[in-house]
């Protein structure tokens, strides 16, 4: 049989036939013309080599052939109608989906982890992956579908990336608790003379917007151990004498063994913003999540 001459209109009539098993309400049920219903199963007969229904009393009996074809052909018609509605209504109660969100690890720590935590109860069949995100990789990995939303403290610019604010980060100083020096606060010469973490997530080069901030005014500090991760960044703080400067996201939760102080100089505020692929942008299932993920339908991390 040359699958070239099936169209998709000829095996929905057959649906429609083997349902209803009488011409007229099958090209009622359609919304045709019963000899365009006609013309439709003499074609699906020459293609498929059988009868397919033969007259029976008031109407039609299928024949074995087409009682053999009657449930692959629900099943296929039924995937179709999935694939096709996908993306036109979404319902977060009984939705099955998998969704890869890439991030800085703070990033992970502070907004995704409560997010995808409280978003059980709203959503229970929607799955969260999350990713470490590269910016060098993050257009081909969208692309590719391999991630479908990130969140990164910088603007990203492409014709193929769409983005809106997410969140505004403070920087805030770290130092343990019991730090001999850093006692609920701490002046620019102090801060100067101690010894810092800094956190590279791209590799080494021991500077970052507090050097530059400290270069504006003439000055530098002791970068003495660089780390790719704020989290081990704070870490090694709550365990030495050393401090950082940290995004206060991923200082959360840990007062109980660090100081978080507002640093003795003036830093910007880190732009947390949304990015995503043109290729999920009218999905409602995807848009759904972007509006709770940026609207904060779950709790704020705790403070």
């Amino acid at each position: 049989m040359d699958t070239k001459k099936i169209d998709l209109n000829l095996l929905v009539t057959l649906e429609a036939l083997l349902a209803e098993r009488n011409v007229t309400r099958a090209a009622r049920k359609l919304g045709l013309s019963q000899p365009a219903v006609s013309a439709q199963l003499a074609r699906l007969r020459g293609l498929l080599g059988d009868p397919l229904l033969v007259p029976w009393q008031r109407g039609m009996t299928p024949t074995t052939r087409s009682l053999e074809l009657q449930q692959p052909l629900l099943q296929a018609l039924a995937g179709v109608r999935d694939v096709i509605s996908v993306g036109g209504s979404f319902d977060p109660a009984t939705a099955k989906m998998t969704i890869a969100i890439a991030g800085p690890d703070h990033s992970q720590y502070a907004w995704l982890m409560p997010f995808a935590i409280a978003l059980r109860a709203k959503a229970p069949g929607l799955r969260l992956a999350f990713r470490n995100v590269v910016p060098e990789t993050l257009e081909k990995q969208m692309e590719q579908g391999e991630i479908d939303l990130a969140v990164y403290p910088r603007a990203y610019s492409s014709g193929s990336i769409l983005s809106r604010k997410f969140r505004r980060e403070r920087f805030v100083l770290i130092a343990r608790r019991r730090h001999p020096v850093v006692r609920r606060g701490i002046g620019l010469e102090k801060f100067l003379a101690l010894e810092h973490v800094i956190t590279e997530p791209s590799g080494p080069s021991f500077t970052g917007p507090t050097d530059t901030a400290l270069e504006a005014l003439g000055r530098s500090r002791r970068v003495v151990l660089s780390v790719s991760s704020f989290l081990v960044a704070t870490d090694v703080v709550a365990q030495s004498d050393l401090i950082g400067i940290v995004p206060e996201g991923a200082a959360r939760d840990r007062k109980d063994r660090l100081q978080i102080l507002k640093p003795p100089l003036d830093l910007p505020d880190v732009e947390l913003v949304l990015f995503w692929h043109q290729r999920t942008h009218s999905h409602a299932g995807h848009k759904w999540v972007r509006d709770a993920l940026v609207s904060n339908i779950v709790r704020e991390p705790r403070q």
